[in-house]
């Protein structure tokens, strides 16, 4: 089992920064890819970022790329989620999660992970 807690969360102003972490524990050597997700009313919850935790790969979803950076610290089993120039649209619950299995499905795909923290709310005012 690998447990995850989100923090970092709050309220700012368009054009503002936050800096999401979850840090994790229990069995996270099991852990293949870290991946920061979130969801809206009435929106699916859709991927954001991902890294792998090995080789440091990422992706990131077309909304948020070159905005948003994805980070990981693999001796403090923690992984950040850097937002920058935020908009009202990223206003959103963000969970981070974990994967432990590679396979085919893409690195955004939210049913490919199975742990998943508690969420954290962000919210972007205009």
């Amino acid at each position: 089992q690998v447990q995850l807690m989100e923090s970092g969360g709050g309220s700012v102003q368009a054009g503002g920064s936050l800096r999401l972490s979850c840090a994790s524990s229990g069995l996270t050597y099991t852990i293949n890819y870290m991946g920061w997700f979130r969801q809206s009313p009435g929106k699916e919850r859709e991927g954001v970022a991902a890294i792998v935790r090995g080789a440091g790969f990422t992706y990131y979803s077309d909304s948020v790329k070159g905005r948003f950076t994805i980070s990981r610290d693999n001796a403090k089993n923690t992984w950040y989620l850097q937002m920058n120039s935020l908009h009202p649209e990223d206003t959103a619950i963000y969970y981070c999660a974990a994967r432990t299995v590679g396979g085919m499905a893409p690195a955004l795909e939210n049913t490919a992970y199975k742990y998943w923290g508690q969420g954290t709310q962000v919210t972007v005012s205009s």
